[in-house]
């Protein structure tokens, strides 16, 4: 695989970036894409390792290990390097339905697991599976291939986002007829609306929709099942079902002052956000604005990321990230061993936005906000914190510990709360009895998929609590090969 000695002769090359003060006048993709020599140099860089962790999806220590879907890297990074793009094409196309989404968005756990990584620069294998895609677009390679034949069954599958499609596909691969529900204007679910333009282009998630209606897929947005649409009618006129309606209770902070205006869910901000520029272009004003404003962003996560980058694109005044949790190391912690995904200090396109425009990274560690300060009109004008150590509890958990006389009260017009979800919503799970774990995510086993109603299957961040693009592809799959085996009696189904 690869080139004999190619990790020692190239030095790891990442796709160029957009200078931060440029793109933070647009909303376009900030990320440029590698000249193809270079993506063959990188791509040689994946030798024959022996044991090729990147593609093993294991868990190992509680952490994962490698791509959950198997993807078989070294075979179509060699092919890259060989310029035999087609054939890395059908490759890459065996495991992941789409790579042109997770080339984007995943945080690379293949890369994590690299054997390169161990005493160097691992293989920059997301900018490799992010090209293969787009040269098959750009070469026409990319049409729609409906199935040959059509077994008759009619599957309804709940939820646009990506395991919602990566479930639609499959079950039409296998020749059914699947019919995808959506509650929003548009289809896509997180990748429409929970990831900003900058990051995942929007006509991208189109162009994957129009090639899926193509083949087959019939898609009805504006439809909310167990409202809209009865929740009974699914078990009448399909013969099973999918539930793939993601994690979309958001964590609130309930602390004084909660209620006043100016406080946001970041779901609601990034969504509208993202509506209104394909709406309008932000011409109709429907959206939360941070312009001219002093925005807190709580929580360090990728959506707090978001927020960070969206609110600078909106010229916000100011913007900080609060963070409760301590920073990361800057290296593996002992407790963090190759191959599992590192758990380091990075700094995300949002950070480094930010500390262009105003000099300095956003975020604020072992911060706990306390209580949220009005203005007298009720609206938000600042937040209150304190500062957290974190010790050992009489059971050695850790826990935070306020520091005395660390108080302080941050400037705010708007906050936005970006600290996770908790589960799914369960107006339509009551409906049809599906029967809900401690966690309250729909109870089905990896790998069966299976809810207590016979003909109802779950996938996702339904089933599997908030995670990731590359995690929800691969629930996906596996929901859309136990539904086909139901319907059928067996599957060919990978």
């Amino acid at each position: 695989m690869g080139k004999p000695g190619a990790f020692m002769e190239y030095r790891r090359e990442v796709p160029a970036e957009r200078p931060p003060l440029e793109r933070i006048k647009d909303w376009q993709e900030f990320r440029l894409p590698l000249p193809e020599e270079k993506l063959r140099q990188q791509a040689a860089r994946c030798m024959d390792c022996g044991v090729p962790f990147c593609h093993s999806g294991m868990v190992l220590g509680g952490m994962i290990a490698g791509c959950p879907n198997h993807n078989l890297i070294p075979e179509w990074n060699d092919l890259a390097y060989r310029g035999l793009w087609r054939e890395a094409l059908d490759r890459l196309l065996k495991t992941n339905n789409f790579p042109e989404f997770t080339g984007r968005v995943c945080p690379a756990l293949c890369e994590g697991a690299c054997t390169a990584g161990l005493v160097g620069k691992p293989v920059c294998t997301k900018s490799i599976e992010w090209s293969i895609i787009e040269k098959a677009y750009a070469q026409g390679w990319m049409v729609p291939r409906p199935p040959r034949r059509r077994t008759g069954k009619k599957v309804a599958v709940v939820g646009s986002g990506p395991s919602g499609l990566a479930c639609a596909d499959q079950l039409n691969k296998a020749g059914h007829l699947v019919t995808v529900f959506e509650r929003s204007d548009r289809i896509g679910g997180l990748l429409m609306y929970g990831i900003p333009n900058m990051k995942l282009d929007k006509r991208l998630v189109q162009r994957r929709v129009d090639l899926m209606t193509a083949e087959g897929v019939r898609f009805v947005t504006r439809t909310f099942v167990g409202r809209d649409y009865p929740a009974e009618k699914l078990l009448e006129e399909f013969d099973a079902v999918v539930l793939c309606c993601g994690s979309t209770r958001p964590r609130d902070l309930n602390v004084p002052g909660r209620e006043l205006a100016g406080i946001h869910m970041a779901v609601d901000y990034l969504s509208a956000n993202t509506r209104c520029l394909l709406d309008s272009g932000h011409r109709d004003g429907q959206y939360i604005s941070a312009a001219g404003k002093d925005v807190i962003v709580i929580g360090g996560g990728d959506t707090g990321t978001d927020c960070v980058a969206t609110a600078l694109r909106q010229g916000c005044r100011s913007v900080a990230q609060l963070e409760i949790m301590p920073p990361l190391p800057v290296r593996r912690a002992p407790d963090n061993p190759w191959p599992q995904y590192p758990r380091i200090y990075k700094v995300d396109y949002g950070q480094e936005e930010a500390a262009a425009l105003f000099g300095s990274d956003p975020r604020h560690y072992c911060v706990m906000t306390k209580a949220f300060h009005g203005d007298g009109q009720g609206h938000v004008q600042g937040v209150l914190t304190v500062q957290v150590e974190w010790v050992k509890d009489a059971y050695g958990r850790p826990v935070p510990r306020e520091i005395a006389g660390s108080e302080k009260v941050w400037p705010a017009q708007l906050v936005l709360l970006a600290m996770g979800f908790l589960g799914p919503e369960e107006e339509l799970l009551k409906q049809l009895g599906v029967q809900q774990d401690q966690r309250g995510n729909v109870a089905a086993e990896y790998g069966k998929f299976a809810t207590n109603v016979p003909g109802i299957f779950a996938a996702g961040d339904m089933r599997r609590g908030q995670s990731l693009v590359i995690w929800a592809i691969n629930e996906g799959r596996g929901a859309a090969r136990e539904c086909d085996r139901y319907l059928m009696g067996e599957t060919r189904l990978p």
